[in-house]
């Protein structure tokens, strides 16, 4: 299978899951409201609440959701091969 393939797959997976089930946990799940204060701007201290730049929450968050895939992935294409590979970091 063309690389250019799985990258078309891939996108196409992550763009509905991205739209259609984080809307839906958005609205069902976590009930966003956008004029409520997240605690560092309601308990701003300077020290402990402090508001981070959105750069560096986005890249604690990614980190922390997709730390294993790049370890368990190749380790599974090792064994098993690249589609269980594949459909670990995808799933």
């Amino acid at each position: 299978m063309p690389t250019w393939v799985v990258i078309v797959i891939a996108l196409a997976i992550y763009v509905a899951v991205y739209v259609l089930y984080g809307r839906k946990v958005a609205r069902d799940v976590v009930k966003v409201d956008p004029t409520r204060q997240t605690p560092a701007h309601r308990f701003y201290d300077g020290v402990d609440y402090v508001p981070g730049k959105w750069p560096v929450v986005f890249g604690h968050h990614f980190a922390s959701i997709a730390g294993a895939a790049p370890i368990v992935g190749p380790i599974i294409a090792l064994a098993w091969g690249w589609l269980p590979c594949i459909l670990w970091v995808w799933l």
